[in-house]
């Protein structure tokens, strides 16, 4: 069994090659191909954490794996991660165990080169501002993730720590070589935004309908099961999309609050949520249809894409002899 670290997993993950991986995988998924249960998870109540587990199996990447994920919102502001996980990667054959690798970096990737796919599906191809709402791990990789695909000139951090939205600002204008600053408040932020990434753990939604600019795409990766990071107006003018229309409405732990609630107070129906993004690949639903029409990708995470980010690593570490060889037996 191949066994890789964070730091290795980190250099070998390129980020454009993944994003090209979860166009293919997200395809996959909504054309049936691909197997994605929905999430399950033991809850740790008295920490407001839980464990999930997310089985995927991917034919076009011809990857089988388990990632084993633990959120623990407590972490944050400390050197602790909030997000942290394990994959491990399966003979798709014989289903022998194949490789034990690190998967918070793969998870903060690959959630944020997937928000960047839904940016090249979705937002404007002018869009050059970006607002960036939360400062941490998300928030870094969704900047940097989104540059890749538009031609960001500028880029606006705001966070409930006004001096880690300065330290990220400064961070991200040092990396990229883009002029970052931090803003006083998330309206602040989105004024004139023409992209909005939300990164936050939020239980108040961070994107309200009247902050927004006409035109915006807007990603939402935040997470939080006593709140939402989009107010209702914006889930019910926005076209909606999102990885997989039963991931996003499933229960706990599974789905997403930003859809479910406005589900249930009648809001919206399950008709609006316009279109999963591997039917926006396959060309089988529309995208944007207007320049000022509002989009909004809602993410809540599906095992696919952490299959393809494997799949890419461990190939990587293969080809580069990276890693540590270990037997089980």
């Amino acid at each position: 069994m191949l066994v890789l670290g964070r730091a290795q997993v980190e250099a070998l993950l390129d980020v454009d090659s993944l994003i090209d991986a979860l166009a293919s995988a997200m395809t996959d998924l909504s054309a049936g191909r691909a197997s994605s249960p929905d999430r399950v998870a033991a809850l740790v109540p008295e920490r407001d954490g839980f464990l999930a587990a997310m089985p995927g199996y991917v034919p076009s990447a011809g990857v089988l794996m388990s990632k084993l994920v633990s959120v623990f919102p407590h972490n944050g502001g400390t050197p602790v991660p909030t997000h942290q996980a394990l994959i491990v990667v399966f003979d798709p054959h014989t289903g022998e165990p194949a490789a034990l690798l690190d998967g918070t970096a793969i998870t903060a990737a690959r959630t944020a080169a997937c928000s960047a796919l839904s940016a090249r599906l979705l937002a404007r191809e002018d869009a050059s501002v970006l607002a960036v709402l939360g400062t941490g791990a998300q928030a870094r990789s969704h900047a940097e993730a989104m540059c890749r695909v538009r031609p960001i000139r500028h880029i606006r951090v705001a966070g409930r720590d006004q001096a880690k939205a300065a330290a990220l600002a400064g961070h991200l204008s040092s990396a990229l070589d883009i002029p970052a600053e931090a803003s006083a408040t998330y309206a602040e932020a989105l004024d004139g935004a023409e992209i909005a990434a939300a990164t936050t753990h939020s239980v108040a939604p961070v994107i309200r309908r009247s902050w927004l600019t006409p035109g915006v795409h807007v990603t939402s990766v935040g997470f939080n099961p006593e709140g939402r990071e989009i107010d209702d107006a914006t889930v019910a003018e926005a076209l909606v999309c999102v990885e997989s229309r039963q991931a996003a409405l499933a229960p706990f732990p599974a789905g997403s609050n930003d859809l479910l609630i406005p589900l249930r107070d009648g809001v919206i129906t399950e008709a609006q949520v316009h279109a999963e993004l591997g039917e926006l690949l396959a060309g089988s639903t529309p995208g944007r249809s207007s320049p000022d029409q509002i989009t909004l990708y809602k993410s809540v995470g599906v095992a696919v894409q952490d299959a393809a980010a494997a799949a890419l690593v461990v190939a990587a570490a293969r080809k580069q002899s990276a890693g540590t060889d270990i037997r089980l037996d």
